[in-house]
């Protein structure tokens, strides 16, 4: 197992971001390395961290301002080779479906509940490290 993964966190929000460190802790799973996390407040700053690589997930909060993490989502499927995995922070149930048309991997809703965004996540990560190893 590596030793870290690392998870990019978009928000315009830093109560977002924060929610989702503390959902997650060292590691979001037992069988999933520690996690590390980039945060991002802009959609430029995303794409710059992304044209660096090493970004392993990305969680994007579909509610941030200017631009939403639906629509960053879509962008950096059709922007970037080989894009890393995304969950997306959904503001109802009921937008499931906007996440689909993103093209994120999964969703879950906002406000962050632990339990379920941990597995979410740990999910993604498995999923992500399997396909580099």
């Amino acid at each position: 197992m590596q030793p870290t993964a690392t998870v990019l966190v978009y928000s315009d929000d830093a109560n977002t971001r924060e929610q989702v460190r503390l959902a997650t802790g060292r590691r979001p799973a037992a069988d999933v390395p520690q996690v590390e996390f980039i945060e991002c407040a802009t959609p430029a700053a995303v794409f710059k961290e992304l044209d660096q690589g090493g970004i392993d997930v990305c969680v994007l909060d579909g509610e941030a301002v200017p631009m939403g993490g639906m629509g960053v989502c879509r962008q950096l499927k059709d922007e970037i080779f080989q894009a890393p995995p995304v969950l997306l922070l959904i503001g109802r149930p009921q937008d499931a479906w906007l996440a689909t048309w993103s093209r994120a991997e999964a969703a879950v809703t906002l406000p962050v509940e632990p339990v379920e965004f941990a597995a979410a996540l740990a999910a993604l990560l498995r999923s992500r490290l399997s396909v580099e190893a």
